[in-house]
């Protein structure tokens, strides 16, 4: 009896098992087949989809529709982060091609502005009779009591204590120290600097001193000595140190105090000499005179008188005027 029963539990088991899978294998076999059979069946109507498989052409169409897109999308990303990636190497490449001309851009402006520079100065030089030393600027004087700046010219080149120096505009200063191959120039501004000058426009004598790094005085001017803001001051060409003539600064503020026998008069010199880079040494200034030329006075011109014929009747020679002839003249012994 127990047999019995445990056959029979075994036999529903194993009909309960191949019933659920044989489930599960028909409805599996419908989803795949019927399609097939439907598409075998319409086979001449291959442009009409039956209504059972619309739903699968669909998901079927979404996702061809959607492996398309990300696809398109993956290739457009990549294509576009190559092309940066190009970018970037040729902007990098641009950048350092833009930097090389700027630099040779730089390197010509500088020839360029130099080369017109030594071209007036060449100039200058053929121009007057001066003996003139040409120099590059190549230091400055970093204390601030002191105003002078170093040339790459010594006494190996001719240049002596006292010489002039010059530009092509006005004066610099002058010779102070002397080395073989350097030489330090005393600007005009330094308080220790001193040089005798006129007004150009009324001829006052005077002596330019120096009082700042942009500033200098005239000493020495009298109270009715006529001078002006706006005057040019220039060089008076004693001792043939400096041409005569050549500028050296501008008026810029005439004082005169009540009581006082002098006035207090401040100048700005034509050159600044922070900007220097080439100047000229006058080794010889040749008594040359830069003054401005007085243009010749214009004789006035006179009618020439006619003689009328009564005048040329009345006209005598000066020995029928005295009524003698050459025989009663007295003869030398």
């Amino acid at each position: 009896m127990a047999l019995a029963i445990c056959y029979i539990f075994c036999a529903g088991a194993t009909v309960n098992f191949f019933s659920f899978d044989l489930r599960k294998f028909l409805l599996v076999l419908a989803v795949v087949v019927l399609p097939l059979i439907a598409a075998n069946l319409q086979r001449d109507a291959a442009d009409e989809v039956p209504w059972f498989a619309r739903p699968f052409t669909f998901v079927a169409g979404l996702v061809q529709n959607g492996y398309s897109s990300f696809s398109s999308g993956v290739r457009g990303t990549t294509a576009m982060y190559l092309n940066l990636i190009n970018i970037k190497k040729q902007n990098r490449v641009l950048t350092e091609e833009n930097s090389e001309l700027r630099a040779q851009l730089g390197a010509l402006t500088e020839l360029k502005l130099e080369n017109e520079r030594l071209n007036n100065l060449l100039n200058f030089s053929q121009k007057t009779k001066m003996n003139l030393l040409t120099a590059k600027v190549i230091g400055r004087d970093l204390f601030a009591d002191h105003q002078s700046i170093t040339i790459n010219r010594g006494t190996r080149d001719g240049v002596l204590r006292n010489m002039a120096a010059i530009t092509t505009g006005g004066v610099v200063g002058y010779v102070f120290r002397v080395e073989p191959f350097t030489a330090q120039i005393l600007l005009l501004v330094d308080r220790y600097a001193v040089i005798d000058a006129i007004v150009q426009r009324s001829r006052a004598r005077c002596i330019v001193e120096g009082s700042g790094p942009e500033t200098t005085r005239l000493r020495y001017l009298n109270r009715s000595d006529d001078v002006q803001m706006g005057d040019l001051v220039v060089t008076s060409g004693l001792d043939n140190i400096f041409p005569k003539g050549f500028p050296i600064g501008t008026v810029t503020s005439v004082a005169k105090s009540r009581y006082g026998m002098t006035q207090d008069v401040e100048m700005k010199p034509v050159i600044n000499a922070s900007i220097l880079e080439e100047l000229f040494v006058v080794t010889n200034a040749q008594h040359e005179d830069f003054s401005p030329k007085e243009p010749a006075p214009v004789p006035e011109t006179q009618a020439t008188p006619t003689a009328t014929p009564a005048a040329k009747e009345a006209t005598v020679s000066p020995a029928e005027g005295a009524g003698a002839n050459t025989n009663d003249l007295p003869k030398a012994n």
